[in-house]
């Protein structure tokens, strides 16, 4: 008896955003702390030692097929072992192909007889069976192979883990759903996924130790009661216990998503049910993004009078589209060195008509998020999307600021021979001493297997780089923008794409050269992987208590110009999440803060110092 085995597997749209130019920054202006800030930041009583985090909400999973940590996070779930079928031969009998296609058995005094058929049997399960009732009839553009290849690596990340199959043809905008409060104020990909994406929440409160901590401790004030707070981030699980923060601190919000490539579909339901008005889904349009942050801003009733903002998109639509919004709007607080980029150019043009905070160049931002969650994301999203081994490879990292030095270490680590690339002789000098080899990007372009840009520039890797590379290069970015790779000179006749699966596309030369493109020159780690919770906490205090200070400052504290944040802050954060180490932080005594000339609960350092 043989067993036969069905699946199916089906594909997603994978369209683009393009970004705008950028220019460097000048120097930024220091803040002060509003009434609400510092009371936000009132260390415990004791010393300065935070109390722990409040935990994670104390509720079972709810009850459904494969429940478990294991069935919640694991999209194969359910997969049927496959048989083999097996004949057992008869000593005394020599087997014959019978003329009609049936088996003969010949016995020894050579008469032939026919054998009895081997009836075969489908062996089909229950759950199976309505599965298969569910699939699509047509699987689309692509053919069922690929769509096998693109459904295997998508369940490599959460991005894709619940997607219905049937539903990858049908655009959000299309569908009429509604919560089980009844509320239709929202866009995902499909609601029902919502119990998965409340786990994946519940997961990510456990590594967010600060965010949890100042929910617990500011709950009782409100400080931003009366704050409507739209937002634009990627849409993960990190950034839904932000989001979840905020409404607990009295902000009503409203989010869409700053990547096309980052929303986890199944946190965006989950946020849907919880009443967050969330529009987003994994793969939108360049149409479907804009479309998304429009119905964020444009809706009766409701007007934004904060703006937390990840790459400049939010802020310049409501430039572009409703400019009078500004006369309601208390400040915006950003997060990426290209939204910063943007509001330094504002500033200089005099069209900056709010306050606004650089959390991007705050310490806890650059020092943490920027280093470390690189250092382990580049290597996540090299490895789900190429399954390359790094040792002995010869890898060109652009650019040597935190997010470079991050991408270096790991490499480095990983045993790759690492080039780097830079502008600023002070970084160049860092790579050098490092132990980084600097050189030019046409210098080695012809030899190198992998290059990363991080530079936050545009055109970094140019038509003519591109030319030049080795067969197989790999090529993707580490920056926020997808301006650093010139990926628009690839769309030309001559050049064929070939997509091999999810965010990973060959283009190939007429010549038969091809060249490895990742999430087609956008943010690589959280496009085709997952970045570290932990690190991600760290910058999302930092953004809860920028939107709480410059909510609560009184009027005139801050002009219309862009701010750091002052280092007491930058301190406090840190200070959050020391407990989770269990680490002791030494306290001066008097006589040695008289010495230096300290606050015995600082800051510890001047704003001048680099850290």
């Amino acid at each position: 008896m043989s067993v036969q085995v069905v699946s199916a597997a089906a594909a997603a749209k994978v369209p683009e955003v393009e970004l705008k130019d950028l220019s460097p920054s000048e120097a930024e202006p220091q803040l002060g702390l509003s009434t609400a800030a510092v009371s936000a930041m009132a260390p415990p009583a004791g010393g300065g030692d935070p109390e722990a985090p409040a935990p994670a909400a104390e509720r079972p999973p709810a009850p459904g097929p494969g429940s478990g940590p294991a069935a919640a996070l694991s999209p194969a779930a359910g997969k049927v072992p496959q048989a083999s079928a097996m004949k057992r031969s008869d000593p005394h009998h020599q087997h014959q192909r019978h003329r009609d296609g049936g088996e003969a058995l010949v016995s020894p005094d050579g008469t032939v007889t026919e054998a009895p058929r081997t009836v075969k049997k489908q062996i089909q399960f229950a759950d199976q069976k309505q599965e298969f009732n569910k699939r699509p009839t047509k699987i689309g553009r692509r053919s069922l192979s690929r769509s096998i290849s693109q459904s295997s690596t998508d369940s490599y990340s959460s991005a894709a883990s619940y997607t219905d199959s049937s539903d990858d043809e049908t655009s959000p905008r299309d569908k009429q759903q509604k919560n089980s409060k009844g509320s239709s104020d929202f866009c995902v990909k499909n609601i029902k996924q919502a119990e998965f994406g409340r786990r994946e929440i519940e997961i990510a409160e456990q590594e967010m130790p600060a965010l949890m901590a100042l929910r617990k401790r500011a709950q009782g004030e409100k400080p931003l009661a009366g704050a409507k707070i739209v937002g634009c981030t990627h849409i993960t699980a990190q950034t839904a216990v932000l989001m979840e923060t905020l409404g607990a601190l009295g902000a009503q919000c409203r989010w869409a998503a700053c990547n096309i490539y980052s929303t986890l579909n199944e946190v965006a339901a989950a946020l849907a049910e919880s009443g967050f008005p969330v529009f987003a889904w994994k793969g939108e349009s360049e149409d479907d993004f804009w479309w998304c942050i429009d119905r964020c801003v444009n809706v009766e009733g409701w007007q934004p009078n904060m703006i937390l903002d990840d790459g400049g998109d939010l802020t310049h639509w409501i430039y572009k589209k409703y400019p009078n919004m500004f006369k309601k709007i208390k400040g915006i607080v950003e997060e990426s060195v290209t939204g910063v980029h943007r509001l330094y150019q504002l500033s200089k043009a005099g069209k900056l008509c709010v306050p606004a905070m650089n959390v991007n160049d705050s310490v806890t931002k650059q020092k943490f998020d920027n280093l470390y969650c690189c250092r382990e994301s580049i290597l996540d999203g090299l490895k789900r999307t190429t399954d390359m081994m790094f040792g002995g490879k010869q890898v060109v990292v652009c650019g040597y600021g935190e997010v470079g030095k991050g991408c270096c270490a790991a490499l480095k680590a990983m045993g790759s021979i690492v080039y780097v690339t830079e502008i600023d002789p002070i970084c160049a000098l860092q790579a050098c001493m490092d132990g980084f080899r600097l050189v030019k990007l046409n210098e080695v372009i012809r030899q190198v297997d992998i290059v990363i840009t991080c530079t936050g520039n545009k055109n970094v890797v140019t038509r003519e780089h591109l030319d030049r590379m080795k067969n197989s290069c790999i090529v993707c970015n580490m920056g926020h923008s997808n301006t650093e790779i010139d990926v628009a000179s690839l769309r030309t006749p001559e050049l064929t794409w070939e997509r091999v699966r999810s965010q990973v596309d060959h283009v190939i030369w007429p010549d038969g050269k091809r060249i490895v493109l990742l999430a087609e020159g956008r943010l690589l780690n959280l496009s085709c992987s997952t970045v570290p919770t932990f690190v991600l906490s760290i910058t999302a205090t930092t953004q809860a208590l920028a939107l709480i200070e410059l909510y609560n400052a009184p009027e005139g504290r801050y002009k219309q110009d862009v701010y750091l944040l002052p280092k007491k802050m930058d301190e406090y954060v840190a200070s959050l999440h020391l407990p989770t180490f269990d680490a002791h932080l030494t306290e001066l005594t008097d006589e040695q803060a008289k010495y230096l000339g300290l606050n015995k609960n600082g800051p510890f350092k001047p704003n001048y110092y680099r850290y």
